[in-house]
């Protein structure tokens, strides 16, 4: 078990990742006429982020093994903070743009790097809570933009706000480096195995494990974005209130993720999977019921379900590939993770131009029933070879 110290500086940081993920959609309807942007900008924005964290996940071991975690972590936090503050500034949609780029690089190796590193090294209630903190973050984002603006500030206000919360924490790691060092695992980081793609994939179970990954993230992405969309135009709520529902996942998953860390110490990581895989399918099933009540109680539902799915798979890594192949094994769902949650909701939401957006439920369903479906098969594997 590592430190009380250490551990409070991983939360934090993961408060820290959480915070800029979901100010860019609050501040977008105030932002694109400042930098003269399309209204579909916001999506090729998210884009950019996303393949910035697929390319430092994917080289996150490499960057661990050279650098170190706390090094690593407090670089990265600094590049989103200096990305941030750049939005800040921007007058034109091409400099934000060029902003998404280190914005997405320090994301994702700070997620890569903290994840494999709490799999590794604590009890497995805390990577349910690290997750959960997350969740924090991508709350409390929007209320310092809200409060900025509602003070007769710009959204500029806002981003400069986070981007020096988030200098003073990479400022905290900086000072608090040797905390890492005295937890003795730099020779461990420096043996960890850095392995190309390929060599993850050919892994045991690792192929299944991956393709679990990024159907849970296309999931995930996929109902907080349309799922207010879907409650207007298929379920006739009113936009006011569909907006004002539009969190109900969000506000599941993040309770869900402090519930399941206290499970962790009854069940064991494939269990608590399998369960909120059970919780999600209710969920959506639930979700085609044509009572208003259970339509909110269906997505607080599904919420639920997603919270434990995430942090057990993580949590199982080093379990499934050996602790030795667990950093290469962590980038590369990283990188799963992002594909999914940058294409499914781009996918569904061409669909949904055919089929209409009724279709969301069972498009999920069949999803879900995917991913339960690999995740048991990889566990076949990995029984199989030995893990």
């Amino acid at each position: 078990m590592i430190s009380t110290a250490l551990l409070v500086m991983i939360y934090l940081s993961f408060v820290s990742l959480g915070l800029p993920d979901s100010v860019l959609g609050s501040a977008w309807p105030s932002m694109l006429g400042d930098i003269h942007a399309p209204v579909w900008g916001a999506g090729l924005v998210q884009m950019v982020v996303s393949f910035g964290t697929i390319v430092s996940s994917l080289n996150s071991a490499r960057l661990i093994r050279r650098f170190g975690t706390g090094r690593l972590t407090a670089f990265s936090v600094l590049t989103t903070a200096l990305a941030l503050l750049g939005i800040s500034f921007t007058g034109h949609y091409a400099w934000l743009i060029l902003m998404a780029v280190p914005l997405g690089l320090g994301a994702g190796a700070v997620d890569a790097a903290l994840n494999n590193y709490v799999a590794l090294h604590c009890a497995p209630r805390h990577m349910s809570w690290l997750h959960c903190f997350w969740g924090v973050g991508t709350t409390i984002g929007p209320i310092i933009l809200s409060a900025c603006m509602g003070a007769g500030a710009a959204w500029r206000a806002g981003y400069w706000t986070i981007g020096l919360m988030q200098c003073a924490l990479s400022a905290a790691l900086l000072l608090t480096l040797s905390l890492w060092r005295r937890e003795g695992t730099q020779a461990e980081e420096r043996a960890a195995k850095v392995l190309s793609v390929r060599q993850v994939l050919a892994l045991p179970g690792a192929k299944q494990g991956m393709a679990t990954f990024l159907c849970y993230c296309a999931i995930e992405s996929t109902l907080i974005l349309w799922g207010p969309t879907y409650m207007v135009f298929a379920r006739g709520i009113d936009e006011v209130q569909a907006a004002s529902f539009g969190s109900l996942v969000c506000i599941g998953i993040t309770v869900g993720r402090a519930l399941s860390g206290f499970m962790t110490l009854k069940f064991k990581p494939r269990q608590l999977v399998q369960m909120g895989q059970a919780v999600l399918a209710l969920g959506l099933m639930l979700m085609l019921v044509p009572a208003r009540g259970a339509m909110i109680a269906a997505f607080v539902l599904c919420g639920l379900g997603c919270a434990p799915i995430y942090p057990n798979i993580i949590q199982d890594t080093p379990v499934n590939y050996g602790a030795e192949n667990s950093q290469a094994a962590v980038g590369v769902q990283m990188a799963s993770a992002y594909i999914g949650s940058t294409f499914m909701p781009t996918i569904f939401g061409a669909m949904a131009g055919v089929l209409g957006y009724g279709a969301l439920p069972a498009v999920i369903l069949m999803l879900t029933a995917v991913m339960a479906a690999t995740f048991v098969w990889q566990k076949r594997v990995v029984d199989g070879a030995g893990r």
